[in-house]
């Protein structure tokens, strides 16, 4: 969806749906989502993710910034394996490597917009926001705006809402720009980014590996940004 500044002053007051993982991009959707207005209650999921103690963090985002409610889901996709970042066996590459990578979630995306989209209908949202990107990132399919652009047609053909005449919006705001430009954007809106997690491998105390393709997206990132990274490394 193609967003433009004015449209703000028709969102205020309204309810969204936000998908918060506990990382950097999903920290400033959220952040992005207030400021625009919206009433915003975030969505999170419990998927089996090795690096579970993301969700710590997305319980301190959204209550730090603003949302009215913050739900968390079980969703165990992970039990069916094949990906780094559900399953043990795998291991997480530290390197950049070919095609898409194995830290890929199979429809990770689809499921939890999927879910989003079921929220907003319960609450009578017409807008839900998620924080994928397709400049800096790691090659997944469902980050691209063709991805988006299709789920939200499906949106429209699939919900009692939209049948009714209430079109549902999906929102990916940060799709299109760098990961320094993205953070620039966060730093504006007063995001404290050192109570984000974006590590696919953290330790127990949400020290991030500084080696994973995440870690190295986003420390790149600051350093573009000209900011000074405040991720707590091991």
């Amino acid at each position: 969806m193609t967003f433009r500044a004015a449209d703000s002053a028709g969102l205020r007051g309204t309810p969204a749906v936000i998908l918060v993982s506990g990382g950097l991009d999903s920290a400033t959707t959220l952040g992005i989502a207030s400021e625009r207005g919206h009433r915003c209650h975030a969505l999170s999921f419990d998927y089996g993710q090795r690096h579970g103690i993301e969700l710590e963090a997305a319980r301190h985002i959204a209550k730090a910034l603003g949302a009215v409610e913050h739900r968390i889901l079980a969703m165990p996709i992970g039990e069916f394996g094949h990906s780094a970042l559900t399953d043990p066996a795998i291991t997480v590459p530290e390197t950049p490597g070919e095609g898409v990578p194995v830290t890929y979630v199979p429809a990770r995306n689809t499921v939890f917009l999927a879910c989003a989209l079921g929220y907003a209908e319960v609450i009578e949202a017409q807008h839900i926001y998620i924080g994928v990107n397709a400049v800096d990132y790691s090659g997944y399919p469902d980050c691209r705006p063709a991805f988006i652009r299709a789920f939200e047609y499906l949106a429209n053909l699939a919900t009692k809402a939209a049948i009714e005449g209430r079109l549902m919006n999906i929102h990916a705001p940060l799709i299109e720009l760098s990961k320094a430009d993205i953070i620039r954007r966060g730093v504006t809106l007063g995001i404290d980014y050192a109570s984000t997690i974006s590590c696919y491998q953290p330790d127990g105390q949400g020290r991030a590996c500084g080696r994973c393709d995440s870690c190295r997206l986003r420390r790149e990132g600051f350093r573009e940004a000209g900011i000074a990274d405040p991720t707590y490394y091991r």
